[in-house]
């Protein structure tokens, strides 16, 4: 757990699908599906935090943008951390293969969406600052709400809406991201404190935060060096094997 959270953090600072390494192994490990996700969440802000502050020079530009889509994100976390706890357990549990499922088609695809915003950019066709600033709420909105649910992938999600929508490098973009995604997450937890301390396994919290909060930081110096198709076989091949395990195996 210790090790999967380093990855996570690295991951999620420098790409942003952490949590399909960490959710799966707890899965691996015997954890419940619904007791598995909320301890990650948690244990995945302190990751969340240090990656944002590695980006700090690239968000530094993008402030007040951030500033406008912040309480967006915080709503949507809101209201996806409540829907996991009023929803049955049972729906949850019956879903999460279709999540995970979701979410390694986004991790492989991913880069197809990618070279796809690099071509538009080159060809003149990038968007202008300041259109699509409904759209772009709308859809941190609702990303919110998946991730305070699940939050697999939120990460490429949020990189491949504000592609479509803004001239914004992708660092910078990579820069809100970071801060959106620890936002969700970080009002998620605290609702899953106040109202589902029973479902939090503080064991697999404490282990996820120490090594995602170091994974935070290595990744925001160094992820970006790292060679993407590794990082994105390993995501793969964990979700892969935690799917195995939930269709077959339970």
């Amino acid at each position: 757990m210790l090790l999967a959270g380093f990855a996570a953090g690295m991951i999620n600072a420098a790409v942003g699908t952490g949590t399909l390494v960490t959710f799966p192994v707890l899965l691996l490990l015997g954890y419940p599906s619904l007791v598995a996700n909320i301890s990650n969440n948690i244990g995945l802000v302190a990751g969340g935090l240090s990656g944002a502050w590695g980006y700090r020079r690239e968000l530094a530009p993008n402030r007040r943008l951030l500033l406008r889509l912040l309480p967006a994100s915080a709503a949507g976390g809101v209201a996806g951390a409540l829907l996991l706890l009023v929803l049955p357990a049972e729906a949850f549990a019956a879903i999460v293969p279709v999540l995970i499922g979701l979410g390694l088609l986004l991790v492989a695809f991913g880069p197809a969406l990618q070279r796809r915003t690099a071509q538009r950019s080159r060809e003149g066709r990038a968007p202008q600052p300041g259109r699509g600033h409904a759209g772009l709420l709308a859809g941190v909105l609702v990303l919110g709400v998946y991730g305070g649910y699940f939050g697999a992938a939120q990460g490429v999600l949020v990189v491949g809406l504000m592609s479509t929508v803004t001239a914004l490098a992708l660092q910078q973009i990579n820069a809100v991201k970071n801060v959106l995604v620890t936002a969700v997450n970080t009002v998620a937890a605290g609702i899953f404190m106040l109202a589902a301390w029973e479902l939090i396994d503080w064991m697999a919290v404490l282990l996820i935060a120490c090594g995602s909060l170091a994974g935070g930081f290595i990744g925001a110096r160094y992820g970006r060096r790292l060679p993407p198709v590794a990082l994105r076989s390993i995501i793969i091949t964990v979700g892969t094997a935690a799917l195995v395990r939930m269709v077959f195996f339970t």
